[in-house]
């Protein structure tokens, strides 16, 4: 088995993968969420200190299975600091405790495995990772093999919920908050400017139309009720700008397998969007599950069995945080 540790930003999750079978034999996450709301976002320092009091909590309830480990991994990129590190200095403890391998895993890969808990990989596939940190399309052959080829200038499409739901007095998490409000509202009441609509470049940016709804919910004031409207159009045009850029990616590259991963995976607008885009490419999407879609240890563990099979091992003195990489 494969014990594997999650804490890039505020989820403390542990989980316990089966080598063999690939079997997902436990899976625990503690969120911050309540702890980050109040400041409507993620306080670094304070994610670290309640990293440092969950993971051992969780992994008390693991040592059942520590006679049957055969390696540990952990997230040692991209993510913040000063919570990588918790995760890596307990991850480095254990390893050495129990004498078996280390594996350092990106967390975008994880994302991307996030597709294949208790599964078999299907590749090569078309990925769009969507998240509070990244927005980003990747062409993924293998797991040595994953290619960038269109990311963020700015903000990401998560991020960009975030700081709407900040602007309204929503709290944190933004995306969840954002969709509920959005249900009643208009979409096209606002006509936001779709961003980067007249640049030929493949890339992504939500800086403008962040600005846009800042205006929007400032001259609302305390109408509630047009906040619904607000949220409405700026979840329709801020999926608009990923569907319209990947339509312009799609005429050269045609997908056959496409995926969405990331936590902003959840956001069902967007499914729905993609759903329509990819119809006339006869494309299977496919999705996490939604318990899956954000941050979470089994993701981490399921990209470790690849790696473990490789020998794919780090070292103590070799694996070090990362805060920002690309897979």
């Amino acid at each position: 088995m494969i014990l594997s540790i999650e804490s890039s930003c505020d989820d403390s999750a542990i989980a316990i993968t089966e080598i063999a079978t690939k079997k997902l034999l436990f899976h625990k996450k503690i969120s911050q969420e309540i702890e980050h709301s109040v400041y409507g976002g993620v306080v670094p320092e304070l994610a670290a200190r309640l990293h440092a009091k969950a993971l051992p909590k969780i992994l008390e309830q693991c040592k059942p299975y520590f006679d049957k480990l055969k390696a540990i991994a952990v997230t040692s990129s991209p993510g913040l600091a000063v919570t990588l590190v918790e995760g890596v200095t307990m991850a480095k403890a254990i390893a050495l405790a129990l004498n078996i391998p280390l594996i350092g895993v990106n967390h975008l890969v994880g994302h991307i495995y996030s597709l294949f808990i208790e599964k078999e990989t299907q590749f090569p596939l078309t990925v769009l990772l969507v998240s509070g940190g990244h927005t980003q399309v990747m062409e993924v052959e293998s797991l040595e093999n994953i290619k960038t080829v269109a990311k963020s200038m700015d903000d990401s499409f998560g991020e960009s919920f975030d700081k709407v739901a900040k602007m309204m007095g929503l709290g944190y998490p933004g995306g969840p908050l954002i969709q509920e409000l959005a249900k009643d509202g208009d979409r096209l009441k606002y006509n936001f400017t779709v961003p980067l609509h007249q640049s030929p470049k493949i890339a992504f940016s939500y800086s403008g139309l962040k600005n846009a709804v800042r205006l929007a919910v400032e001259a609302a004031g305390d109408d509630k009720e047009e906040y619904k409207h607000i949220a409405a159009s700026f979840e329709h045009i801020a999926t608009k700008h990923l569907t319209m850029k990947l339509k312009k990616y799609f005429k050269t590259n045609p997908p056959k397998h496409f995926a969405i991963v990331g936590g902003a995976s959840a956001n069902l607008y967007l499914r729905a969007q993609i759903e329509q885009l990819l119809d006339p490419y006869k494309a299977e999407l496919l999705l996490s599950e939604l318990q899956y879609c954000s941050d979470n240890a089994a993701m981490i563990g399921r990209v470790a069995i690849e790696m473990y099979e490789q020998k794919n091992f780090s070292t103590l003195d070799e694996l070090n945080v990362v805060p920002k990489s690309t897979p």
